[in-house]
């Protein structure tokens, strides 16, 4: 059976605009044969249960995450597709060790040059996805990994490479200014900030932050290459270069208008640069990726050149659409969201594929149904509560209600005007009797 792997689609002549995907896609074109897989550019996370990408459909299992589909390659083919069958204890443990040190380093930097930069993201970014997300994906999703790589970063202390950030830092500023002086507003005059300015700025401010986060990663990197052809051994890549390659191409290839991390990466690690470039022509052919590759229904874009074999996605259908949106609206209610959230760990938890232990996986799951349970109990004390209030309400009588028998509905009662003219009368008060008719000799006393 041909094996499907559902990827984030082309963008910045790569085959894919996310790390994990480019590094599982650089597995497959290295260990697993052409004609057992197939490349599917569906940029949609809702197509695996796991709703993550990457993802690997095998019949009907699905495996998403880049280190569980390497653990599932080598089940499923007895060791056959193992790139790291010949690594022994020690380089076993290194090449742990090695991943773990690229994801935790690398991906928060991807973060503050693809989104959190705001020059890099709507410029480049943002029309990428544009570019291989269908409606109404392509205005959903970008803005929803645009705020997570925020949230990410958020403790680097980097958010001004956020211009629209800065903007609203300057506006809360202004306006504790103006309170704490009692000035008006119109009396405060100011100079008006221009984005180059502001670039200016974030260069400046955080150019030694920026440096130290770089080399953090590509000083050790460097090191651990050497004069080696891979970063464990000459004879072949393992999976930890998949995983590298997956990072660093997303660093080095993409032509931004911000590109401090690139020049970073060619200036503290040239020789990093140079087999970056030269696994990327390995696993991902000697011509740029573009999008038509991955949406050729017809199957042309598979040349020596190009070795990946891509297959068109499907189109989205109106149920598909539908359920996009419906989706979209329950995660932007808060309690609806808490419940799917809740759902979703559950469900994660007890994925075959999750990494957990037998009692991990309960107790996760333990906790994610106690969540769920809590939001719905707090949901039936609010409702108990207003129907309680309600009951008060009109048991005292400040709401009265009667039953029209004629209409069938409840109406409120409203009290009865007093006609016009007719004033209140107090105690011992009385009114003067006035004649029924008089005659005009009798009003004048004549």
């Amino acid at each position: 059976m041909v094996l499907e792997l559902h990827v984030w689609g082309p963008a910045f002549s790569l085959p894919s605009i996310e790390a994990q995907c480019l590094a599982t896609i650089a597995y497959f074109s290295v260990a697993v044969p052409k004609d057992a897989w197939v490349l599917i550019a569906s940029s949609d996370p809702s197509v695996s249960p796991t709703n993550e990408l990457p993802a690997v459909k095998n019949g009907t299992t699905w495996v998403s995450r880049f280190r569980n589909i390497v653990d599932y390659l080598r089940q499923y083919s007895n060791g056959a597709w193992d790139l790291d069958r010949e690594l022994g204890g020690i380089d076993r443990a290194d090449n742990i060790a090695f991943s773990s040190f690229v994801e935790s380093r690398a991906q928060p930097l991807l973060d503050l040059s693809l989104y959190v930069s705001s020059e890099n993201y709507y410029n480049k970014t943002s029309p990428a996805y544009g570019a291989i997300l269908q409606w109404p994906n392509q205005w959903i999703i970008p803005p929803r990994l645009h705020s997570a790589a925020k949230s990410r970063t958020e403790h680097l202390g980097l958010t001004s490479l956020d211009l629209q950030a800065m903007e609203d830092q300057r506006k809360r500023e202004h306006s504790a200014a103006v309170a704490a002086g009692q000035i008006p507003k119109n009396l405060i005059q100011r100079p008006r900030e221009t984005v180059s300015s502001l670039l200016g700025k974030t260069s400046q401010q955080n150019q030694f932050k920026l440096e130290a986060l770089t080399a953090e990663l590509f000083e050790p990197l460097e090191e651990i290459l050497g004069q080696k052809t891979y970063l464990l051994s000459d004879d072949a890549p393992t999976s930890v270069d998949c995983l590298a390659l997956g990072y660093l191409a997303l660093i080095l290839i993409p032509d931004l208008p911000y590109p401090f991390l690139r020049n970073a990466m060619q200036t503290k690690a040239p020789r990093l640069s140079t087999y970056t470039e030269r696994l990327r022509q390995r696993c991902y052919g000697t011509v740029d990726v573009e999008v038509p590759h991955a949406f050729d229904e017809a199957g042309k874009s598979i040349t020596d050149a190009s070795p990946l074999p891509w297959q068109a996605p499907q189109r989205a259908n109106l149920a598909t659409v539908g359920s996009t949106l419906l989706n979209t609206l329950t995660d932007a209610t808060p309690i609806l969201k808490d419940i799917r959230t809740s759902e979703r760990l559950r469900q994660a938890a007890q994925s075959p594929d999750s990494g957990l232990s037998g009692v991990e996986s309960d107790a996760l799951s333990q906790y994610a149904t106690g969540q769920k349970k809590d939001v719905l109990v707090s949901i039936a004390a609010a409702v108990g509560g207003v129907a309680a209030l309600i009951g008060y309400m009109a048991h005292v009588g400040l709401l009265e209600f009667s039953f029209s028998g004629e209409e069938g509905q409840w109406e409120e009662e409203e009290p009865e005007e007093k006609p016009k003219g007719e004033e209140e009368e107090g105690p011992g008060v009385a009114r003067p009797e006035l004649p029924t008719s008089i005659t005009a000799t009798e009003f004048l006393g004549i």
